[in-house]
Order: structure tokens, then sequence, then C-alpha cells
């Protein structure tokens, strides 16, 4: 009997059984947490065939490789990525080896650790490579079926599927992990993501691990129905609590095989367990599966159709904010870059905003933490001038220091208290500037916020979850003309505008030659560029540009002409706003409109360098 046909005929003749949590077993048994589990198939063999063994006996139809974190990305960690195909073949091999005639394995994958486009820089032909690998090896250590589990982003879970149907034609069971409310740890709607794993390529689709058994079971009630596909579900043995250092999970056995019984009866055709659940778990759920009559099913599996929410209009380009307006009318638009404030008092920053309204500056841009550094809050001082000076600003957001729900939370109560202008930055880390220690977040990064801020503007949370009114962001990004890697850098940028980014901000601009070589490489980005512009202030602020901040390349010949200076800081002053004005009348008729920075909140540094300037 071939390998496909002995899983469907234990699928069609009754609930199949798995195993349990073979990472909280090893735990149990002294592997630390800071260990690789995956890697014990290589060290420790004989432990790893006797949790399969104990499994086994507890009457577990199915066992799962020890494999799931087996990935490059997650193997590179321990210096471990040269080691995908023996650590997964191992995997394979022994629990083939344990099961026997009997029963069956499954090769046990898990998500990649890392986050794929257009949430992340991974690539799906990336992810794709690192999948094939880790299935590859599994079915030549001789799995039975594979199951993808505990993944949080349904995309990836298509993506891992999609490379498994492509590699062979084994039994794929995909399972998504969940909240204490039934969604998604995204917050995605059990209606919208089985709708997602319905469509999908996978054999059986269910979920497993986060939540114990009561959670799971309001989540299968909730959208058997949705379904004509298998359904598994596998729960965590509860919350783990602390006890003196260990992680325990206080779910007794005789509860899980409780919840056997409700999950049968709810129409489950795969049950087992995820943290926690070791073999004496297993062995109450065979004990309730075998006492229950195949009649007390309660679900016939017939699918109906999902309500999908009205198609809400996006606001139109032009309509998004002023700003918006006069790019779409081809108008040459300035900036000015202005800082927050170290501390509370917030009324300088904003005298400067008043001056430069008055010149007919078009936004005020605020940087966000720059240079990892505190100051107050650029959602905060983007709102105080909006309010208290009238005029437009653009604020920059930063991945550095939030969640993908804070990020969420944030966007959609800027845009509430009237912010239309976001500049999407993944942000310094904190190792570059005054608190090293400080924990960065990194969610995602300005890729993956586009995408966000591009999903909020289309009435939809990250997690596909209709949110209303949309959003109206127009949508930032930054670029490095004088990046090390160019070629990685306009990757990057082109991931950016097709995630929905509308226009560019540059880094400062001093080489010319530079700046045009990058406006050659980006002819098919049809969007505005906006060109960063600082007047330099001395010969030393030149150095610290051309050292110290990633992509400004001061040309030798502007720092010859600052050196050349009288030793005076007014007449350096002086030659760094010429060098600047120079520096836009060559590039004004290249591009859409200037950002100018105020070096060390010198204003009237901007306003010489616009004194009598004539813009397209």
């Amino acid at each position: 009997m071939s390998k496909i046909n002995k899983f469907f005929d234990k699928l069609k003749s009754g609930v199949i059984l798995f195993d349990g949590g073979f990472g909280t077993e090893l735990y149990n048994r002294g592997i630390f947490i800071n260990r690789c589990f995956d890697e014990v198939n290589i060290s420790n063999p004989n432990l790893v065939k006797q949790i399969h063994e104990e499994y086994l006996k507890a009457g577990a139809d199915v066992i799962e490789t020890n494999t799931f974190g087996a990935n490059r990305y997650k193997l590179s960690k321990y210096q471990l990525s040269d080691k995908v195909y023996s650590i997964n073949h191992s995997g394979a091999s022994l629990a083939k080896e344990t099961a026997g005639k009997n029963a069956l394995v499954a090769g046990a994958i898990g998500p990649l650790g890392i986050k794929i486009e257009p949430l992340g820089k991974t690539s799906i032909d990336e992810a794709k490579e690192a999948f094939a690998e880790q299935i590859e090896a599994l079915i030549k250590g001789g799995v039975d079926l594979l199951i993808f589990e505990t993944f949080i982003y349904p995309e990836e879970l298509v993506v891992a599927v999609n490379t498994a149907k492509d590699i062979c034609n084994l039994p794929i069971i995909a399972q998504m992990t969940i909240d204490e409310d039934c969604t998604s740890l995204t917050g995605a709607e059990p209606e919208h993501f089985i709708r997602i794993l319905d469509n999908s390529k996978a054999d059986v689709i269910g979920i497993n691990s986060t939540v114990g058994p009561q959670v799971m079971l309001r989540w299968l009630e909730r959208v058997r129905h949705l379904t004509s596909k298998p359904i598994s579900i596998m729960p965590s043995a509860g919350k783990p609590r602390n006890i003196d250092g260990r992680n325990i999970y206080l779910t007794s056995p005789e509860y899980m095989g409780e919840y056997a019984k409700h999950f049968v009866q709810a129409g489950a055709n795969i049950i087992g367990g995820c943290l926690g659940t070791g073999p004496e778990h297993i062995r109450r759920m065979r004990n309730m599966i075998n006492a229950i009559k195949q009649d007390e099913r309660k679900y016939e599996f017939e699918k109906v159709s999902l309500v999908v929410p009205e198609n809400i209009k996006p606001i139109e380009p032009e309509h998004k904010s002023r700003l918006a307006r006069r790019l779409s009318a081809g108008h040459f638009v300035t900036f000015v870059e202005l800082l927050p404030p170290h501390g509370l008092i917030s009324e300088p920053v904003i005298e400067k905003a008043k001056e430069m309204f008055y010149e007919g500056i078009d936004v005020i841009n605020i940087p966000d933490g720059p240079r990892a550094s505190a100051r107050m809050s650029a959602l905060s001082m983007a709102i105080q001038i909006q309010n208290k000076v009238g005029i437009e600003t653009v604020l920059h957001y930063v991945c550095r220091d939030r969640n993908v729900i804070g990020i969420q939370s944030d966007l959609l109560g800027a845009y509430a208290l009237g912010l239309k202008n976001i500049l999407a930055i993944t942000g310094d880390p904190p190792k570059l500037g005054n608190y090293p220690d400080a924990t960065a977040v990194f969610d995602v990064d300005s890729i993956g916020l586009v995408n966000i801020i591009n999903r909020l503007n289309h009435g939809l949370d990250i997690a596909g979850n209709p949110i209303g009114t949309p959003t109206g962001y127009l949508i930032g990004v930054g670029a490095n003309p004088g990046a090390v890697n160019l070629d990685e850098e306009i990757r990057r940028l082109d991931w950016k505008v097709e995630a929905g980014a509308e226009y560019i901000v540059t880094q400062p601009v001093f080489d010319l030659n530079i700046f045009e070589n990058f406006l050659e490489k980006i002819e098919h980005i049809k969007i505005p560029i906006i060109a960063g512009l600082w007047p330099l202030t001395s010969i030393r602020n030149a150095e610290f540009m051309n050292n110290e901040i990633p992509g400004c390349n001061v040309p030798d010949d502007i720092m010859e002409r600052l050196r050349n200076v009288e030793e005076s800081k007014e007449n350096s002053i002086k030659e760094g706003i010429e060098i600047a004005r120079e520096t836009l009348e060559r590039m004004k008729n290249m591009i859409n409109g200037v950002q100018i920075s105020a070096p060390f909140g010198r204003i009237k540094s901007v306003v010489d360098v616009l004194d009598g300037f004539v813009l397209p």
C-alpha cells in the first residue's frame, strides 16, 4: 500500500491520533531551552527514539519528526545552517525506524522565523528554497506525510504548502496557530483565514499550539461548516506556568482526554497535542477516541459560502492631502526637516515651523528618533505643528520601537488626529544611539510597514479584517543614492513601490555624479522624487557627514572648498549655503521637490538657500 493511500485510508476509517509536544518532552528530559532541539537528532539520537517510542506506546497513530525548526534561518542562530540536510534526514530516519510498519511518520516543518515579502525583505523565491531544502531531506529520510504547523501568517503557510506540492505528492497538513479569542496572532478572524486554508493545496487544514483545548473547540465549532476538508486540532496543555525557573504545563491528561471526545463530536478528523502534551495526555486521548462510537460525530462536511465584506473604495491619491494634490499637479514641493525637542518644551520648534510657513514651505518633515535618540514623540510634534501653525507635516514612522499591533494602532490614531502624510522608515538600531542596550522590535522593516499602511488605505488591517472607513495616507519612503550596495538598495526600493509607496525622499545629496547614476537606475520607477539637501556648516560638519552618516558622500572638491574658507564660523556657513544652492540648481530639473535640513536647528540656512531661488 502506498504512503498516500495508507494515510487517507486511515482518515476514512476514523479519527487519527498524532503524538504530543516533542520540544517540551526534550525540555523535560534535560535539554535546556538555549540549545537547538532539532540538533538532538544528531547528538543524542537515542533520546529522540525513546520519546517516539513512548508516544507510540501511548497509542499515537502518527509520530512527528523532531525537525520543527530545522530550516536554514532558524539553524543559523546556532551556526548550524550547513546541517539542514543531516538534521532533517536524521530526524526522519529515527522516526521511521521507531514507527515500524504500523505507525506513520509526519515530517514536521515550522515557519522560517523571518518575514517574507511583502512584510519582510526575504523574497518568496528565497522562502521556497528554504522550505524545499527541508522538505527534500525529510522525503529522503522516509516520511509518509508532511505537516506544516504553528504558522502565524497564512501567506507563508501557503508558500510552504505550494512548495511541497511542487516537490512531491505526499499528503499535506497545514496548521495555523491562534490566540485566546480564536483569531490568528495577527488578528485575522477564523472565517477569514479558514477561507485561505480551504483554498490552499493542503489535504488537511487546522490549528495547533499557543492555546489549550477549550479555545480550540470554540474555533472548531465556529468554522467546521465553512470547509469540506478534513480538520486537524492539536492544542497545547494550556498556558505554561513558571515554577522555580521551569515552564510547567498544568492541563491534566484527564482534561485533554475529555476534550478529545468534544473534538470528535464537533467534526475533527485528526487530533493530537502540542506544547506540554506528553505521552500520558496522548494515552488518555487514545482511550477516549476508542470509546467514541463513530455515529456520535455531529458534523457532515457541507461547505457553505463565506460572506465577504463589500469592497471599500480607497481615497484617490490627489485627495489625500495638500502635498498629494501639489505632487499630482506637477508642482515642485519643498520640505523642511525639523527635529522634535529632547524635552517637553516644543515652542521653539513651533516658532521655526511658523517661520517656514511664512516662507512658503509646503510641509514640515518630522524625524522619529533619529540616530536612535530619545526625543519628544514625532507624532506629538507633528500634531502640535499642524494644530498651532496650520502647515502640513510629514511624519517619519520607524519600525524599530513597535510590533505590528502597535504600528496599526498608532497609524489609525494618527490619521484620526489629522496626519495625512507619512514616511515609512525601518529606523536606526539602538546600538547607534545613546541607549545601545535598548531592545529593538523590528517586527517588520520599511517594506512591511508600507504594506501595512497600504492595507489600511484599502480599509483592511494586516490580517485582512475590514476596519470600516479606510485611511488615506500619502505614503513616502526613503532611499540612499550613495548606498554601498546600490543594487540591493534599488531592489528594496522596487519592493517598497510594489507595496504601495507614492513618493521617495533621498538622503542628502552632495555628489551629483552619484545622484545622477541613482536616477538612471530608477528610471523605471514612476513616482515623485524628493531630494535631500543639507547646507554644510563647516569642514568638521562635512567630515562627519562623509564618515559617520551612511550613504552621504561629500566630494573632495567640496571638502577642499570648506577647508579653504577663512577660519570663521560665519564664512563656513555662507560657503555651505552656496554649495547647497549650486547643488539644487544642478538637480532641480531632475526631481519633483527638495527636502532641506536645518543643521543644528538653524532655519536661517533654509531661508538663505531658497532666497531668490527660482524653482521649477
